[in-house]
């Protein structure tokens, strides 16, 4: 595969003084810092008579990628050859990060601090945008053109990279390198990602406005801060606003299947293997996409790949008969799968949405050998819900699609009442967890700060007679056993580790709040020097957990603790104190 390098000596950014936003003071940029925020390079993939698909461009020319990630980067950039894809087609793909390369910038760390957790990086992936065009030409040999602009960043942000991707990928097959070199210097002047922001994106004199979503803070209208980025035209055109940066529409993708939307739920909640045939990448990355969202705000914890190909790095892995099929959502295109895949519990298969409309259920019956290749839409599973259908929200949507109401009002009562019945599953799990808080009165300040009591499987189910799911959702079934089968689920792990910690984190910041108002001038008395020095030594490292934003500390008890350090500090010896201040 061939590399080419665009960046020219006069070309490399200097190093410069910015305020780099909300994490640190104005500080040295490296050259690409900025666009490294956002995006981690801009491939092209062109197809070469003797080698297959190749990459052709690698922007900026300093990034290093390895070589599995080239290889599944190239092979995930073309539609598979059955699809037919002809003009230009639009997806994403989601490839694993190669061992050893999946450090994250500070701005990065930050950023996964303050969004919502379903939006946080994955250290361990990467996102690709991808922008094919297949189009005839009898100039080349193959007898037509074909190739993909392909933008690989970290950051899962949809419909953002979606509309870049747009605007960057027909300016480079209309001009060539120099586009992609010039959106390039482009994104290097945008500002952090910065949750909570709206933010002005220019790209070849378009200004892309968008709402960067806060962690326990409703969706936020996009408002322009500020006035945009002067651009070299005399006259701005109008600002391309995001109604989200992130988010798929939801109806669009499960109208083939809606009356199954709750089923469809479960599976993803459960962490069940599904896999989704279709005959685009574009209709199944945006349903494993939209499979992946149904269960927001708590994050889906297994993995996903929205478009999957047999060249796959992690084909074997997925696909073995020898074990069963791991917690993943797979999108595919290639009839291949449905052979290979056939032994999945569950299979949805869609058509294109034009016609949606005739998209029927099915069940595929128990050991029975049915040949996926020439059956029809629908889903199919052996899997028997716990919860009863929603009616009324069925109804509404199906009065809805008579009534040809706007897509962006389907989409927002089929989210509010995903959104709803996830809120109702949650709540109880989130009451339980804060009844193993110790109480406030038994955190002492001289004492490490206790840890919260385990959680307990059974107990917990015992409170939902009194404070289950029934309290907020007229939804009826079994929730006492879909609650078993979550327990057994990456999501409930994923779920369970991240409160867990939060948890352990707020008793220290407790701790540290009670050390903070304590006496420690009439603690010293009588204590040998090396308790003293102790005590020193765990306030300097709690300090420094909270300049790494590792406690939830205020700059009140920081400064408080620093001032009682220095107190005990007083009564030590001045070698000693000498020794403390180096160290």
């Amino acid at each position: 595969m061939a590399e080419e390098n665009f960046i020219k000596d006069n070309d490399v950014p200097q190093l410069e003084e910015y305020d780099t936003g909300r994490t640190t003071p104005a500080a040295a940029v490296l050259p690409w810092d900025r666009f490294s925020r956002w995006i981690h390079c801009i491939c092209v993939v062109t197809f070469d008579l003797e080698l297959g698909q190749a990459l052709e461009i690698i922007y900026p020319g300093h990034i290093n990628l390895s070589e599995q990630e080239k290889s599944n980067i190239c092979y995930l950039a073309f539609p598979d050859s059955n699809s037919g894809c002809m003009g230009d087609t639009q997806f994403h793909v989601r490839i694993r990060r190669s061992a050893g390369n999946a450090e994250l910038m500070p701005e990065h760390q930050y950023y996964n601090q303050k969004c919502p957790v379903y939006l946080q990086i994955d250290p361990g992936y990467y996102y690709g945008y991808v922008y094919f065009r297949q189009v005839k030409d009898k100039t080349l040999p193959r007898g037509y053109f074909q190739k993909s602009v392909v933008i690989v960043s970290r950051l899962s942000f949809l419909s953002l990279f979606t509309e870049v991707c747009s605007l960057i990928a027909p300016e480079y097959f209309e001009n060539g390198e120099p586009s992609i070199e010039a959106a390039c210097h482009d994104i290097d002047q945008w500002p952090s990602p910065v949750p909570g922001e709206n933010v002005n994106l220019p790209l070849f004199g378009t200004v892309l406005q968008a709402y960067i979503p806060v962690q326990s803070k409703k969706p936020c209208s996009v408002v322009p801060s500020g006035s945009p980025p002067r651009m070299n035209s005399l006259v701005q055109p109008p600002p391309t606003v995001l109604r989200s940066i992130h988010e798929v529409n939801l109806f669009r993708c499960f109208s083939p299947v809606v009356s199954h939307v709750l089923l469809l739920w479960e599976l993803v909640l459960t962490g069940e293997p599904i896999v989704v045939m279709a005959s685009s990448p574009s209709t199944c990355s945006e349903m494993v996409q939209a499979l992946v969202s149904m269960i927001a705000p708590l994050t889906y914890c297994g993995d996903y790949r929205p478009y999957f190909t047999i060249h796959d790095s992690e084909f074997k892995e997925y696909t073995t008969k020898a074990h069963a099929p791991p917690y993943v959502i797979l999108g595919v295109t290639n009839p291949f799968f449905a052979k290979t895949l056939q032994h999945w519990p569950h299979i949805i298969r869609i058509c294109e949405p034009s016609n949606t409309e005739t998209v029927q259920k099915h069940k595929l019956k128990k050991g029975g050998n049915i040949k996926m290749l020439d059956s029809k839409p629908g889903v199919y599973t052996h899997y028997r819900p716990f919860l009863h259908k929603d009616k009324l929200i069925l109804k509404k949507l199906m009065k809805g699609i008579q009534t040809k109401r706007p897509g962006e009002v389907q989409t927002a009562l089929l989210k509010r009442h995903l959104l709803e019945v996830t809120q109702s599953f949650m709540i109880p799990l989130e009451r339980y967890m804060a009844s193993l808080m110790p109480l406030q009165k038994n955190i002492s300040p001289f004492k490490a700060a206790p840890t919260p009591r385990p959680f307990n499987q059974e107990e917990f189910l015992a409170t939902l007679g009194t404070s289950g799911p029934q309290l907020t959702s007229i939804i009826k079934g079994d929730w006492v056993g879909l609650y078993r089968r979550f327990f057994r689920s990456p999501n409930f792990n994923g779920w369970y580790n991240m409160r867990h910690r939060e948890v352990s984190q707020k008793l220290q910041a407790l701790q540290l709040q009670a050390l903070s108002r304590a006496d420690l001038k009439m603690w010293v008395k009588g204590r040998q020097e090396v308790e003293i020095v102790d005590m020193i030594l765990r306030i300097r490292q709690k300090l420094e957990q909270c300049k790494a934003n590792d406690l939830p500390l205020s700059d009140d008890v920081q400064e408080q603790l620093r001032y009682r350090m220095s107190e005990i500090m007083c009564t030590l010896p001045e070698d000693l104190k000498a020794v403390l201040k180096v160290s």
